[in-house]
């Protein structure tokens, strides 16, 4: 009797500790118009894929969690490429994020945002003030065409892989920010 107490006890306390969500990857979800890939690849795989081709274009790359399926970038000089300690106010100071999801079977879908901070304002949090670059923006063209290589390479969805950026649907998007600040004031 003893012994199946302690095996129900020990199957209890196992699943409770197999329930408990922990992730590495960011609360918040990808800005509506970020650009979206399908690669036939599983998640950690399409995660370093994509890390390493970002890599490969310049774009430095701070943290990988293939695991988790999301990596993201310094905040960087856009036309640098390199990480930088200047305010990040402006389209010329971009950060990127990507998740990877799971899609159909050993299939994933990338999900890549560049964003700048257009104004600085205490009262809010930092994620609230980030919006997605316009499809102009010169990182913005880098990201797409290294999401496109992927999926050309990995065998990805043509309808997904060939716009500048596949808008999302627009649940959660943000309204602009009216500046109050000018970017790059110190």
């Amino acid at each position: 009797m003893k012994t199946a107490k302690f095996g129900t006890l020990g199957l209890v306390v196992s699943l409770l500790l197999g329930c408990f969500p922990t992730t590495t990857r960011p609360s918040f979800l990808p800005e509506p118009a970020a650009t979206i890939v399908e690669v036939e690849l599983a998640v950690p795989q399409a995660t370093r894929a994509l890390a390493l081709a970002l890599d490969a274009d310049s774009i430095p790359v701070r943290r990988t969690e293939a695991k988790d399926g999301w990596l993201e970038t310094e905040w960087f000089d856009a036309t640098t490429r390199r990480p930088t300690r200047q305010r990040k106010l402006g389209p010329d100071v971009v950060k990127i994020r990507a998740w990877a999801d799971p899609s159909r079977s050993n299939h994933s879908n990338l999900t890549v945002e560049t964003v700048y901070r257009p104004l600085a304002d205490p009262s809010r949090n930092d994620r609230e003030l980030e919006r997605q670059v316009p499809p102009t923006h010169p990182i913005a063209g880098r990201v797409v065409a290294v999401t496109q290589a992927l999926a050309k390479l990995y065998g990805g969805v043509a309808d997904t892989a060939t716009a500048p950026a596949t808008p999302r649907p627009n649940a959660g998007s943000k309204p602009p920010i009216k500046p109050s600040i000018k970017p790059g004031g110190g």
